[in-house]
C-alpha cells in the first residue's frame, strides 16, 4: 500500500530573517552614519584638533603676594587650574569610586555602564564617564531639554570623549575635569573650591573634605554645603562617597565608620571682588592692568583679557603684613568710631560741624547725585524730581557697621548722613630700599566705601609736611638738628612771597618757649620755627625739593605750606619719607614684580626707578630730627605701655612698647579734619591718614581729633603685630638707622630743654597746626 502523503507545511521564516537583518543593517548603518555625520560637524560644530589640544576655558588671573600667597583674582569664572600632581590621592580615589568605577579600564565610553543604563532606563544610575563629563563641560555645557538635541549632544560627547582619551593620559583627564567643574559660590575648579570651602590647597584636603567636594559633583547647587537647609543632604551625600571608596577598596571600613559619624565641617572663605584681603589694592591693580594690556598686546596684536587669560600677577604685597595692617585699622577705628557716634548724638546737623544749612544741603545733594541709586534710576529714564523724592522714602537696606552688616529701614538720604559719620583711612607701607609696597589699605570696607585713600584721595597733611621744610633748610642754609633757634612771635609782612596780608603763625598751645634746638622744635611741632625756616629758604625752594621727593600734587609757593596747608596722597607721602630712610635716594613705589601668562611665560618684569635727591648726610640729619618725635614729642607714646590717660579708652591705650629707634611725625589739620602719622624704621616706611570723607565732619576736640590719636595707634598696632610674628618672610628691622661715614652734620644733641610745665604736650596737642 502506498505511503500516505504529508500535506503539512514547514513555516518559512527566511523573509522575516532577511527583513530583520535588513533592518538591523540599516539601523547599524544609520547609527554609524549618525556618528560619522556628528563627527563631521553636520549636527553642530565639533572641536578641532587644536581645540582638543588647547580647550578654551575662562581661567582667572591670580594676584600673588611676595610671600607666595594668592591674595585675589580677576575672573568671570573663579577658576585656577591645578596639575594632577597637586591632587591628593584621597580626592582621586573618591572621584573614581563615585563617578566612574571603571575609569582606568575604558577608553572614554563605559560599555557595561551604558548597556546597564539602557536596560534599566537609567534607574540604576547614569552611564556618563568622567571623560564624557569633561567633554560636556569643555564643549557644550548643560544638556538640552529637547530629546532630539539631547541625543545629538550625547553622541557628540561620546565622540569627543574617545578623542580626548587618545589625546590625553588618564591622569590629565582627571585634572582637566576637576578644573572645569562649577562648585557654585564663585568656585570654579577644584582649587577654587578647596580654597572657598575649606581654606586650603587641594593637596591639603582630608579624606572627608574630598568626599564633600566629590559629593557635590552630582548636583553642586543641590549639595551646596553652605546652605543651612541642605546640611543633612550634604552629610548623607558625603557618606555615600565614603561608602563607594570602601566598596572599591580605597578606604578601610573602620576609617569610613569613624569619618561618617563626624559632622560636615567647612572653613568658608568666599572669594569675590568686594571681599577678602587687599580689596583696595586689587582695585588699584585692576585699573593698572587695564592700561597695561593696551600697552603690552599679545603676539597676534589682540589684548590680554585679565578675566579669562589666566595671567599671574606677582605683587610686592606681603600677605601677612597686609593682614596685620587691616587688623590694626579694624581694631583702632572700630573703637574710635564709637566715640565719634557718641559725640555726634547732640549734634542736630550730625556729622557736620559749624557749617550752614546751605552747605549741608550741597554736601548731601552732591552725594545723592553720585550714588548708585541715582545712576540706576537715571538710566531707567525716571525724572529728576521723582528720583529726589525717592530719597525721602523709607526702604529696606543693608548698611555697614563695624560689627558686621545690618538690615534696617531708613530713607536713602538718611543712609547718606549715616555713612558720612564714618572715619576713613589710608595706609601704605613700603620698603625704602627697593620701593616694594608691602601693605595697602585704602579704606575701612571696600564693599561700602570704594574711594581709595591711598592713591586717589589727596588730603591736607598738616605737620607731616614740616620735614620737607627742615630738609630744605639743612641743604640750603646748613642748619643742623642741634642748632638753637628762638621760639618767639614771628611775622611775614604783606607782599612778601606774594601774600595779600601779614602772616602771623601761632603755636597750638598759645605759648612761646624761647631758645630750643631744631630737633626739639620739630619734635614738638613748633609752628614759629617752621615759619622762620621757610622764610630763610623761600617757599619755592621747599616746593622744588618736595617735587624731587616724588610729590605730584600742585603746591602753592606760599609760606603757609610750612604748616601743612597742602593736599598730598598717602602714597606720595610714603615715597617722599622713604627717601630719608634710603640715604637721600628717591625710589618710585613698585607694586608688581612680574607678570606671567598661564603657561608661565614672562610677559613683564618691573624695573626700579630711582633718583638722587639729597646727600646721605642731609637724609640722616632729617632721620635724627624725626627720631626726636618718638623720643620726646607726640610720638613718644609708641615707647610706652599701659592704658593711657584721659580719653584713651577710645584710643587703644598705649599697648605698643616699641623700644627700637623710630623716625616719625604726627600731623593734624585745621578743625581736626585730618590726622596723620608717618613712621619709619630702616627697612620700612609707613604712612597712615585718618579722617571723615568730608572735611566738615570731624571731632570737635584735639583730644580725639589729633593725628597722635587718630592715626598713630594704627601704625603702632600694625608694627607690634609684625614684630610679634617670627614666621614672616620679610623681617622688619629693629636696628638703628645706618649712620653715614664721616658725617658732617651735628646730630647728637644734648638733652632737650625742659618745657613749660603747663604745656599740653602730654596730650600731644602741641603739634596741631593753625
Amino acid at each position: 500500500m502506498a505511503a500516505k502523503k504529508n500535506n503539512s507545511k514547514t513555516p518559512d521564516y527566511s523573509s522575516y530573517v532577511k527583513k530583520f537583518w535588513k533592518i538591523f543593517g540599516i539601523g547599524l548603518l544609520s547609527v554609524f552614519l549618525f556618528f560619522l555625520l556628528a563627527s563631521w560637524g553636520v549636527f553642530g560644530k565639533m572641536p578641532s584638533f587644536d581645540q582638543l589640544e588647547n580647550p578654551d576655558s575662562n581661567v582667572a588671573t591670580e594676584i600673588i603676594s611676595e610671600d607666595g600667597e594668592t591674595i585675589g583674582k580677576f575672573y568671570l569664572e573663579n577658576r585656577t587650574p591645578v596639575k594632577y600632581a597637586d591632587l591628593p590621592k584621597c580626592l582621586v580615589d573618591a572621584l573614581v569610586s563615585t563617578e566612574d568605577e571603571r575609569f582606568f579600564e575604558h577608553s572614554g565610553i563605559d560599555t557595561r555602564g551604558t548597556l546597564r543604563a539602557m536596560v534599566t532606563l537609567g534607574a540604576s544610575g547614569g552611564a556618563s564617564t568622567i571623560t564624557q563629563q569633561l567633554a560636556k563641560n569643555l564643549f557644550h555645557g548643560e544638556g538640552s531639554k529637547n530629546l532630539l538635541m539631547r541625543v545629538i549632544q550625547k553622541a557628540k560627547e561620546w565622540i569627543i570623549a574617545t578623542k580626548l582619551e587618545r589625546q590625553y593620559t588618564k591622569e590629565e583627564i582627571i585634572a582637566m575635569y576637576l578644573n572645569t567643574v562649577d562648585f557654585v559660590n564663585h568656585a570654579v575648579g577644584i582649587r577654587s573650591a578647596s580654597k572657598v570651602y575649606f581654606g586650603k590647597e587641594p593637596k591639603d584636603l582630608k579624606v572627608e573634605e574630598a568626599a564633600v567636594l566629590v559629593g557635590m559633583l552630582k548636583n553642586p547647587s543641590y549639595f551646596n554645603p553652605m546652605r543651612e537647609k541642605r546640611k543633612e543632604l550634604v552629610f548623607n551625600r558625603r557618606n555615600t562617597v565614603l561608602s563607594q571608596m570602601v566598596k572599591n577598596g580605597k578606604l578601610e571600613e573602620s576609617v569610613k565608620v569613624k569619618l561618617a559619624a563626624q559632622p560636615v565641617k567647612t572653613n568658608y572663605n568666599p572669594e569675590s571682588h568686594n571681599e577678602g584681603v587687599a580689596t583696595y589694592f586689587r582695585e588699584y591693580l585692576r585699573d593698572y592692568m587695564k592700561k597695561w594690556v593696551k600697552d603690552n598686546p599679545k603676539e597676534d596684536g589682540t589684548e590680554y583679557d585679565i578675566y579669562r587669560d589666566g595671567l599671574k600677577i606677582y605683587t610686592t604685597i606681603d600677605s601677612k603684613m597686609q593682614k596685620y595692617a587691616e587688623e590694626a585699622v579694624h581694631e583702632h577705628l572700630a573703637n574710635l568710631q564709637e566715640e565719634f557716634f557718641i559725640q555726634q548724638k547732640k549734634n542736630k546737623n550730625a556729622p557736620f560741624v559749624n557749617i550752614s544749612d546751605d552747605e549741608t544741603q550741597r554736601i548731601l545733594s552732591r552725594a545723592m547725585r553720585a550714588s548708585e541709586r541715582w545712576r540706576v534710576m537715571s538710566e531707567q529714564g525716571i525724572s529728576e524730581d521723582k528720583i529726589i523724592a525717592s530719597f525721602k522714602v523709607k526702604t529696606d537696606m543693608t548698611v555697614f557697621t563695624w560689627k558686621g552688616e545690618r538690615d534696617t529701614i531708613m530713607t536713602p538720604m538718611d543712609s547718606i548722613r549715616y555713612y558720612k559719620h564714618f572715619l576713613q583711612t589710608g595706609l601704605m607701607s613700603m620698603n625704602p630700599q627697593d620701593g616694594h609696597v608691602k601693605a595697602w589699605v585704602g579704606g575701612i570696607d571696600y564693599k561700602h566705601f570704594q574711594y581709595d585713600h591711598v592713591a586717589q584721595g589727596a588730603r591736607q597733611v598738616g605737620s607731616t609736611f614740616k620735614p620737607f621744610v627742615y630738609a630744605t633748610a639743612i641743604e640750603q642754609v646748613h642748619i643742623s638738628p642741634c642748632d638753637s633757634v628762638v621760639d618767639a612771635p614771628f611775622s611775614i609782612p604783606k607782599g612778601k612771597y606774594g601774600i595779600d596780608a601779614d602772616w602771623n603763625p601761632h603755636n597750638s598751645n598759645g605759648k612761646f618757649q624761647g631758645v630750643v634746638t631744631y630737633k626739639y622744635a620739630l619734635a614738638h611741632s613748633i609752628n614759629t620755627v617752621s615759619a622762620k625756616l621757610i622764610d630763610k629758604v623761600g617757599p619755592k625752594a621747599v616746593v622744588d625739593l618736595t617735587k624731587k621727593l616724588g610729590v605730584s600734587s600742585s603746591i602753592p609757593e606760599q609760606p603757609a605750606i610750612a604748616l601743612g596747608a597742602v593736599e598730598i596722597t598717602v602714597s606720595d607721602m610714603v615715597a617722599a619719607y622713604s627717601t630719608f630712610a634710603n640715604q637721600g635716594v628717591y625710589i618710585k613705589p613698585v607694586v608688581i614684580t612680574k607678570i606671567e601668562d598661564k603657561n608661565g611665560i614672562l610677559l613683564y618684569q618691573s624695573q626700579t626707578q630711582t633718583k638722587d635727591v639729597l646727600s646721605k648726610d642731609i637724609a640722616y640729619a632729617v632721620i635724627k630730627l624725626l627720631e626726636g618725635v618718638t623720643e620726646s614729642g607726640s610720638g613718644a607714646r609708641l615707647k610706652w605701655g599701659g592704658a593711657g590717660g584721659t580719653g584713651y579708652n577710645r584710643m587703644t591705650g598705649y599697648p605698643y612698647k616699641i623700644v627700637n629707634p623710630v623716625a616719625g611725625k604726627t600731623g593734624t589739620t585745621q578743625n581736626q579734619s585730618d590726622g596723620w602719622f608717618m613712621g619709619m624704621v630702616p627697612n620700612l616706611a609707613t604712612g597712615v591718614w585718618v579722617g571723615n570723607e568730608d572735611r566738615s565732619a570731624h571731632f570737635k576736640s584735639l583730644i580725639y581729633g589729633q593725628g597722635a590719636t587718630m592715626a598713630l595707634p594704627i601704625w603702632g598696632l600694625f608694627m607690634k603685630k609684625c614684630y610679634a610674628d617670627d614666621t614672616m618672610v620679610y623681617k622688619i628691622s629693629q636696628k638703628p638707622f645706618e649712620r653715614p661715614a664721616n658725617l658732617s652734620i651735628r646730630v647728637d644733641c644734648a638733652k632737650a630743654v625742659v618745657k613749660d610745665s603747663t604745656s599740653t604736650d602730654s596730650l600731644g596737642l602741641d603739634e596741631f597746626d593753625f
